[in-house]
């Protein structure tokens, strides 16, 4: 799918030569950043990134009721 943005010419200019530093495209660069923006955010980016959320918030819960349990049933 291709969408466009706007970016000024001094913005342009930057992305470029980054792009050519590092060998890559402006594209790999867009890629980049907005997987870490979606990782920020705590979107999952890929399948993968996805299973493993979903995989530790399933053991978060578990986890979390078997420390708290024993501690609230203490006496004095």
């Amino acid at each position: 799918m291709r969408k466009l943005i706007a970016f000024d010419d001094d913005t342009f200019d930057k992305l470029k030569q980054l792009a050519r530093d590092r060998m890559g495209t402006i594209q790999e660069l867009a890629d980049e950043a907005f997987a870490d923006l979606l990782r920020k955010h705590g979107i999952p980016v890929d399948l993968k990134d996805a299973l493993r959320k979903s995989a530790s918030l399933a053991d978060a819960p578990a986890k979390g009721n078997a420390k708290s349990s024993p501690q609230g049933k203490r006496k004095s």
